[in-house]
């Protein structure tokens, strides 16, 4: 497939803008798998070359936050590594399998999700209680939330975040700070499958990644200056439109 200079552009800068969007809460594949379905690319290659450019704004993020320090890569290597785990199984998993069935629960777990980050008095800028250790972490939420990512993958950052949040008792920065981490490891486990299925339009998802790249950083550094002032009404809003999206597939809402 062949695309103008113009189309790459506009890819472009839907990219950065959907990347600077993922940083903060997550969401991003809501603006670019819709933009490349547009300009006719077909929907398997779509995902698999939105996997490569979402690569762009997950790593930029992440190394932002290691930069700034709020993520210490000694401190989670196995959370990495199961993650990472757990998305190259959830990625074999889903071509084996029909997992159509998760689209009918999928709107209602993400509604949950909403409705804690929308109601809960608990979140502020201070960590709170530790419930479990770094290792049960990587052996349950880690490794469980990584292979959602490969198999199906909407709102994998808000399920990390989440998980950071009610297991290792993070403050909703660091929380998100960490789940970019894992989100750009399950992130490269999917991609490498992709790849090997021949399913990326390599121009088109450099040019992304390019756009990604930047959005992501600027993403970052808005979650480290701002905060939750603006990760919290963000990921409700980002939530509430996916909910809606997934609802409207799946013919809930008719005219």
């Amino acid at each position: 497939m062949s695309f103008s200079i113009e189309i790459l552009l506009l890819l472009f800068f839907i990219a950065m803008f959907a990347g600077t969007l993922d940083a903060i809460a997550g969401g991003g594949g809501l603006i670019t798998i819709p933009a490349l379905l547009a300009v006719g690319v077909p929907p398997t290659m779509a995902l698999g070359t939105n996997k490569l450019q979402a690569c762009g704004g997950s790593f930029s993020a992440s190394l932002y936050f290691i930069r700034k320090k709020a993520v210490s890569l000694k401190q989670i290597w196995l959370l990495i590594l199961l993650t990472f785990i757990g998305a190259a199984g959830g990625t074999i998993f889903v071509q084996l399998l029909d997992v159509s069935q998760l689209n009918a629960l999928l709107p209602f777990l993400i509604l949950v999700i909403a409705g804690y980050f929308l109601f809960s008095k608990t979140l502020n800028d201070q960590d709170r209680q530790q419930r479990i250790s770094y290792t049960l972490f990587a052996f349950t939420a880690a490794v469980g939330i990584g292979f959602y990512d490969g198999m199906f993958g909407p709102a994998t950052g808000s399920f990390f975040t989440l998980a950071f949040v009610l297991l290792l008792g993070f403050n909703l920065t660091k929380s998100v700070a960490h789940a970019k981490v894992l989100n750009f490891t399950s992130n490269i486990a999917s991609l490498i499958f992709f790849m090997l299925g021949g399913a990326i339009l390599w121009k088109v998802g450099l040019v992304m990644m390019a756009g990604q790249f930047i959005g992501g950083n600027i993403g970052a550094r808005l979650v480290v200056t701002k905060g939750k002032q603006l990760i919290r009404p963000l990921i409700v809003t980002i939530s509430l439109i996916m909910v809606a999206k997934m609802l409207w597939d799946q013919g809930y809402f008719s005219f």
